[in-house]
């Protein structure tokens, strides 16, 4: 069982930056927390719409897991929202993951906009502004989105223990791991129908009042798979214009059907060939049908597949870029593979979820994979905005590593995903100059997606009282043990 030494280990940032190097994790981090009047994180930024987000702090897109079942918001749901809201960070980037349609829902109680939830989530989101307000003088530096996505390959919309996958094409690995077959791939002429139903939930997001909608592409969902889609015929696949196709119809359906609101994309920078629990449960990577070993895998978008390489092949991810760009979209949020198929590497940790497997290499080699590959973009395409994902495993480090980044010019925004649920003021206390909270600080115990994995509400069962206090523990804990 492979351990490696976690960011607490380290007392000092020398000792931390010696153990980087020591390992090959090629990035830095500063010497200290810096307050407001210092820090690189607290600088506004401008976007060319003219709006000006107050900060570089990002809290990013999730599901909780805990809407109610016609996928309006619980009161789960708005907590968490309203903790976000509230911790300091400047740019909301799409609160959460919004089921479009039925069919694209990736379990029971995801969210999902229609007319009847709208008012639902139209009032939720006055009342994070309203808090904001109260807590820091004005909303007006406060951008706030909703994420809209179909889940494609990972849709449950009507049993969470029953996949009902729609997929962009046929993959021998992810067929194999999640029973997917032919009879999966979406058809021609049903994608209309998907591409409508993206515009109809912008126009209830404008309605509802948010800034912007994320057309989430990444993490191996129907619209990221598309971009993969060598092997499907028609209009759909083939060619890079084809496989593009789908995404750009659902970025003008979108401006269609909500003129004015902002668009932003969440994208995966590249993939890497799907994992799996290996000998001593250490990940592995799967074996391609009639190939000795990984090889090159042929179905990621963006990398070679093997993600050993230091720089994987971003040729095509940047041609998407530039394709975005002139969709005039401004705002990306960036991230790599899928928490499905390479979970160490998309989201580094220290403990495997239950459907998941040991880290086969040190986590901060999984941040320095994600830093490197966001600071590769930032360069080759400085006219446009990133957020930076995969940090909550630094722990402790994260906003001396995140000071470092932005102050570099390698990404414009820190985005923190598991560590909000946890320790959702963050950003407040960074920017205070600390001291942090340590006992909420995010250890990447995994119990936020072993419960939905299970049906269960998402939440920080060690860390948070609200969760730790759920009669939801011991079956949370069941569920690791049995994975063990």
């Amino acid at each position: 069982m492979p351990a490696y030494p976690a960011p607490p280990t380290f007392r000092t940032p020398a000792a931390f930056r010696e153990h980087l190097r020591a390992i090959g994790a090629d990035f830095d981090l500063d010497d200290a927390i810096r307050p407001a009047t210092d820090s690189p994180l607290a600088r506004p930024f401008s976007l060319r719409s003219g709006r000006t987000i107050g900060n570089r702090w990002c809290v990013l897109p999730m599901e909780g897991w805990d809407c109610l079942p016609n996928g309006s918001p619980s009161e789960n749901t708005r907590r968490r929202w309203l903790r976000f809201a509230t911790g300091g960070a400047k740019l909301l980037f799409g609160c959460e993951a919004c089921a479009v349609m039925e069919s694209g829902r990736s379990n029971t109680r995801q969210m999902m906009l229609t007319e009847e939830t709208a008012p639902a989530l139209a009032a939720l989101l006055a009342d994070c502004r309203r808090a904001h307000a109260e807590k820091f003088g004005t909303d007006a530096d406060l951008l706030v989105g909703l994420q809209l996505t179909h889940s494609g390959r990972y849709s449950h919309p009507h049993d969470d223990a029953r996949l009902e996958p729609v997929t962009a094409y046929s993959n021998p690995l992810l067929d194999k791991k999640f029973r997917c077959t032919e009879a999966n791939v979406i058809g021609d002429a049903e994608i209309p129908g998907v591409v409508s139903a993206f515009g109809r939930a912008a126009a209830l997001a404008q309605k509802c009042g948010f800034d912007f909608v994320d057309v989430k592409c990444a993490h191996g969902y129907l619209c990221h798979e598309f971009l993969a889609a060598r092997d499907r015929p028609g209009p759909y696949g083939g060619a890079f214009e084809n496989r593009t196709r789908f995404f750009r119809e659902c970025v003008e359906a979108v401006r269609s059907a909500a003129p004015g609101l902002g668009v932003a994309v969440r994208f995966s920078l590249f993939d890497m060939i799907p994992f799996e629990r290996g000998e001593g449960g250490v990940g592995r990577p799967m074996e391609i049908p009639g190939v000795a070993g990984p090889g090159n895998y042929p179905y990621a978008f963006g990398g070679d597949g093997t993600g050993l390489g230091p720089d994987p092949d971003l040729a095509e991810p940047l041609a998407f870029l530039r394709l975005c760009r002139d969709l005039g979209i401004e705002l990306v949020c960036t991230t790599i593979g899928s928490p499905y198929y390479i979970p160490h590497a998309q989201r580094p940790a220290y403990y495997p979820v239950s459907d998941g497997y040991l880290a086969p290499e040190d986590p901060m080699l999984g941040v320095a994979r994600q830093i490197r590959a966001v600071a590769r973009v930032k360069a080759a395409m400085p006219d446009m905005a990133f957020v930076s994902a995969g940090l909550t495993a630094l722990q402790e480090w994260l906003p001396q590593v995140a000071q470092r980044f932005v102050r570099e010019g390698k990404t414009d925004f820190a985005g923190y995903g598991r560590m909000v649920l946890s320790y959702p003021e963050l950003p407040e206390d960074a920017l205070r100059g600390g001291p942090l909270q340590k006992c909420k600080i995010c250890r990447t115990f995994g119990d936020c997606t072993t419960a939905p994995r299970h049906g269960i509400v998402s939440g920080c069962y060690p860390l948070d009282p609200h969760y730790r206090a759920s009669p939801d523990v011991p079956r949370v804990r069941a569920c690791k043990f049995k994975a063990q």
